[in-house]
């Protein structure tokens, strides 16, 4: 049998190509997908939980770095580069000092707060794997929130991991300074 297309009024909808170079990709309109070495990877829609999550750690993170001028706080739909990947982190901080020039592209340079929420399609090895490619990049701090056991595991490097429960709290460090807040509130 012969591949069949999707058609939407006379508009044909192809399937993205398998392959393409990071040049391709970021040429590219593709929405819903991340880039690793030459891979698409696609981002299946989220669960409510994983959408409750990141909008709480989003607004109290955002209103935070809003208030003290510190930078943007960003959605998962933004594209960063992360070495050879083009990676969407669930929430992203980026200094005021890194803020991009050309703001309709994915954003040239890796986050310097990484958020990633786990969600129940995902492989916990991918998690890990994208919280290593960030920190090898210059992400200075990476988020790993996990809903299932209410917990973040902090990372700053890939030897300096802290794993916090609902009774410890969440700082910036010295990447967001001043945040903080109970990691139970992020799963209220």
């Amino acid at each position: 049998m012969g591949q069949q297309n999707a058609h939407v009024g006379t508009q044909e909808i192809l399937p993205p190509p398998k392959k393409m170079t990071l040049e391709e990709f970021l040429a590219s309109d593709l929405e819903g997908y991340e880039y690793v070495k030459g891979e698409l990877i696609p981002m299946p829609a989220a669960s409510w939980e994983h959408g409750l999550v990141c909008a709480k750690v989003f607004l109290r993170l955002g209103l935070y770095v809003q208030d003290n001028q510190l930078g943007e706080v960003v959605t998962p739909d933004t594209g960063f580069q992360v070495s050879e990947r083009i990676l969407k982190p669930d929430v992203a901080f980026l200094s005021t000092a890194h803020l991009p020039d050309d703001p309709s592209r994915a954003c040239p340079v890796p986050p310097d707060l990484a958020v990633e929420v786990v969600s129940p399609s995902d492989a916990f090895r991918r998690v890990i794997e994208k919280a290593f490619a960030y920190l090898n990049a210059g992400t200075r701090l990476v988020w790993v929130v996990e809903p299932g056991s209410k917990t973040v595991t902090v990372y700053r490097s890939e030897t300096d991991i802290k794993l916090l429960t609902r009774n410890d709290t969440l700082t910036g460090e010295d990447v967001v300074e001043g945040f903080s807040c109970q990691v139970t509130q992020l799963f209220e």
